[in-house]
């Protein structure tokens, strides 16, 4: 089957994968967009696993305040200063922030198991995996630390 790069450009833009990934998938799925999705998330998340055991010493800490009533601070670890520069980091820093604060975990092994507040399709942990499959770094939360107002 012949895949157009229109198709491959329509794939990319929906995924954020390289395009010779968004091509092979397209092979192997015989055009079937959906399946194509698939099959780049299972090699991202494959790609995540791999990049775990690597050493993080860079990141950012965001904080965010909700109405003055409840304050998060999170921190999110990288491997490198580039990463934790780019607009994608920062925004998943961010929307971890909002995470804690919204749905209140009690550690990260517990942040990491919730269901995202954007997407209840996908955990904490999967969009985090995600964001490493597109920037190619080990991605972790380091700690987080909730305080709400009148709150213990």
């Amino acid at each position: 089957m012949a895949i157009s790069i229109g198709d491959i450009k329509k794939l990319r833009g929906e995924t954020g994968a390289g395009i010779a990934n968004c091509r092979a998938a397209l092979n192997d799925s015989n055009g079937d967009f959906n399946k194509a999705k698939e099959i780049l998330k299972q090699k991202g998340l494959d790609k995540a696993a791999e990049k775990f055991d690597r050493e993080v010493k860079a990141g950012v800490v965001e904080t965010y305040s909700h109405g003055g009533k409840v304050g998060v601070i999170v921190e999110v670890l990288c491997e490198s200063d580039f990463v934790a520069k780019t607009d994608e980091f920062k925004n998943l820093a961010h929307e971890l922030a909002l995470q804690v604060a919204s749905m209140k975990p009690e550690s990260v092994s517990d942040l990491l198991a919730q269901e995202y507040i954007r997407d209840n399709s996908l955990t904490v942990d999967g969009l985090i995996k995600g964001v490493v499959s597109k920037l190619g770094e080990n991605i972790q939360v380091g700690r987080f630390e909730r305080v709400e107002l009148g709150g213990k």
